[in-house]
This record gives structure tokens, sequence and C-alpha cells, in this order.
């Protein structure tokens, strides 16, 4: 494909996703240390879930908000219900009352390789007007939040820049499909922004939709996907499963003897080779019900029991902080 091609390609998908890219406007009351409370407004971007009205965008773009707006690319401006929100994985779901919307369609976000073409469309820094569009690379894929451990699942990191106003909105590929939503850029680098991969975000609409919030089996730990990278660079015996980084101490997985550094290799006989399967693995297991795990430590197969339990809200108020 000759650059001319490629150009063409990328002005066609933009065309077609900027159909689907809203505008958020949350306005909220800020109370600052011997001051008289002050009323903000902040913009962001959301895309278009369904004919019906469904909108997306991050948590951190409504968290505390008193008054939600979407404004349509045509330009209509509508009030916005908020369905349900997931601060783990920051993303936040909202209705409105519009009909025959332009839905986006979505791409397997497990498909994803390093150095496909990514574009980053969204209302960056509210500027009026059409959507900034921006075109990089996916630079990894799996990749945690740096200084950060509210996101537990690995992100899509791209070079297509992202600035304050972009979150919320899509990265898509060369055929215009999703493969994430914006969330964070690192203000102090050059070329390096985060997206929430698809496949999550397409898991996390679902429990929303199905029971009004994300009902998640807690093991009290934060992890990463063993790659052939990780495992030559540390010197693992395994080549695959969830490294332990962060454990919560009287958590399930501290209380059931579980240590930093064990890699998770399997649940219940069943192979976990990475974040996503553990996450869909846990997802399928009853509240209560005992679960074994098998992990590798030092050269050595151990192996340990946790009774599954549903992440307490405490907990999750306490990493947002």
């Amino acid at each position: 494909m000759s650059a001319e091609d490629i150009q063409t390609k990328v002005i066609e998908v933009v065309d077609t996703v900027s159909k689907s890219v809203v505008q958020i406007n949350s306005r909220k009351i800020k109370a600052y240390r011997n001051a008289i409370p002050l009323r903000t407004e902040s913009t962001a971007s959301g895309i278009i879930l369904s004919t019906s009205g469904y909108i997306l965008t991050n948590n951190h773009v409504i968290d505390e908000s008193q008054e939600t707006e979407v404004i349509t690319p045509d330009g209509t401006i509508l009030n916005a219900e908020i369905i349900g929100a997931d601060s783990l994985t920051d993303l936040a779901l909202l209705k409105t009352k519009a009909n025959g919307m332009s839905p986006v369609k979505f791409a397997d976000s497990d498909n994803l390789k390093a150095g496909q073409f990514a574009i980053a469309v969204g209302n960056a820094l509210g500027l009026p007007g059409a959507p900034t569009v921006s075109l990089g690379v996916v630079s990894a894929i799996g990749r945690p939040m740096p200084w950060s451990d509210f996101i537990f699942e690995g992100l899509i990191q791209t070079d297509a820049a992202i600035n304050p106003g972009n979150s919320g909105g899509p990265l898509v590929d060369l055929s215009g499909s999703v493969i994430g939503i914006n969330t964070a850029m690192i203000p102090f680098a050059q070329g390096v922004g985060f997206a929430i991969p698809s496949n999550t975000v397409n898991r996390i609409v679902e429990q929303i939709l199905t029971s009004g919030r994300v009902v998640r089996p807690w093991l009290g730990i934060s992890g990463i996907t063993v790659t052939d990278e990780i495992a030559s660079r540390l010197q693992l015996p395994t080549k695959n499963g969830v490294m332990i980084l962060r454990m919560t101490r009287g958590g399930p997985a501290h209380r059931s003897g579980l240590e930093l550094y064990d890699t998770i290799v399997s649940i219940n006989g069943m192979k976990v080779d990475s974040m996503r399967v553990l996450l869909s693995t846990l997802a399928n297991i009853k509240l209560g019900e005992n679960v074994e795990f098998a992990v590798v430590r030092k050269n050595k197969i151990v192996s340990a029991k946790i009774q599954m339990e549903e992440m307490p809200e405490l907990y999750i108020e306490n990493r947002n902080n």
C-alpha cells in the first residue's frame, strides 16, 4: 500500500468514525480550601454505542458530575443519564434520548500487533469544530499504567497524539473499527498515550447493562502477563501466566499464601496464559466458590485455594484516592 493509499484510507476512516464521536461536557462544583466553591466545566469525548442513544466515555470524565451533556456530531445538545461506571477500568456508560445515531464498530483487541497503524479521534483541548485527528502506531500492548494501579488490565500504548479532551474518544484501526478507548497521556513524555482495549470495553459494558454495575471477583492483586521478553529479562522458569506485582495485605490471595512475584499458570486446572484469560476465567466463577490456583514460585509449582469474594467498595475507593 502506497503512502497515497494510506492517506486516502485514513481520510475515509476519519470521515466515518467522526459520525460516531460526541463531545461530553461535564459540570461539577469544586470546593477549594478557604475559598468559595466554584462551578467548573470540562470537555471530553465519547463514542456512540447504539442507535438508541447509549454513549461510552471515561469514568474520570463524569465522576462527581452534577450535570452531563452530550453534543452529537450534528450539533444537537442532549442531557445524559449515567447508567453505570467502573473506576477500575475508567469506563462509564451514558444514555440519552436520541434515536437514529451512528454506532461504532469494534475490533478484536486480542489480535492487535505492535507497529500497526492507530488513529485517535476526539475533542482535543475542547477546540471548536470537527474532532481532532492524530495518526500513529500501536506502540505496545498489555501495558500497565505507569505510576498508577487503578486500571488492572493491560492497556494499549500508542504514539498517536492524545491530549486533554481526547479522553473517552476512540482509537481505531485502518478499517475504522475501535481497538480502544483513549484514557490517558503522560504529560512529561512525548508520544506516549494509553487506551483501554476494546475487548475490555465490551465486557464492562455488558456487565453494566446486565447488572447496573461491574461485579468483580477479588484476589487482591495486580499483575502483568508474562511474555517471552519478560520471561527472558527476569530469567523466569515459565514463559506464560500472570505474575503478581502487587498484593493487598489481608486480601484473599495474601491469606491463601500466595506471594509477590508468583506466576499464576492455572485456575481449577485451566491454563492461564494472560491477564485477559485470568480475568475472563474469574468472571465465570461464582462468588463464594473455592478455586484452586497453581503458581510457579522459583522453580516449583505451588497450589493454593482461594474462596472468591466480591471486591469491596472501600478497596475501590482507596485505590482511587
